[in-house]
């Protein structure tokens, strides 16, 4: 059983007090200043050499593109149709498409 609460409690007074000192004494994250807000800039522009080789690293991902991808679409069908196409197994939709490329003298 998952021990995480789901939805956030409220919290006293003291307990906010002391979350806020532990932040305001933390040397590694101190809060941001106006002039700090002032000063930042987009990720893109700051590191722009790291953005383009995530870029570059994300392009990379995935399959390769295809010429001629397949569309997914959404057509409603007689049920025994689809029994018969799934009960020829694996591949089955793409044995549909054959057959409807065939149907249509493709």
């Amino acid at each position: 059983m998952s021990t995480i609460a789901k939805r956030p409690h409220d919290i006293s007074d003291a307990e906010e007090d002391h979350i806020r000192k532990g932040i305001a004494e933390d040397p590694d994250s101190p809060e941001w200043t106006e002039d700090d807000f002032r000063k930042a800039r987009p990720f893109r522009e700051a590191l722009p050499e790291l953005a383009a080789a995530i870029d570059r690293a994300k392009a990379k991902r995935g399959r390769p593109a295809m010429d001629n991808p397949k569309q997914q679409i959404s057509v409603r069908l007689d049920p025994d149709i689809i029994r018969h196409y799934k009960a020829t197994g694996k591949g089955w939709q793409a044995r549909m498409n054959d057959d409807l490329r065939k149907a249509a003298g493709l």
